[in-house]
């Protein structure tokens, strides 16, 4: 009772070769793809972080600008 391999692939073999080849290039563009979109959103954050603080380095230069406001005088209340 010996098994004796064939030289040839049977038809199995040869589709789950097929779908582990398939599988293994779809996950490569996958992690791709995800490295690809990583890079973009730093980039994105990066930009926005530098436009905030740009945003507050001029509001800054603004407020030290404009003089001091003036405290408001409380009024008292009326004596009932």
């Amino acid at each position: 009772m010996s098994t004796k391999k064939s030289a040839e692939p049977s038809p199995t073999s040869i589709a789950r070769s097929d779908r582990k080849r398939l599988a293994a290039e779809e996950g490569a563009r996958a992690l791709a793809d995800v490295e690809r979109q990583g890079i973009e959103v730093r980039k994105n954050m990066a930009r926005l972080r530098e436009a905030r603080q740009a945003k507050e380095s001029a509001d800054e230069a603004l407020r030290l600008a404009l003089p001091p406001p003036t405290p408001k005088k409380r009024l008292r209340k009326p004596a009932r």
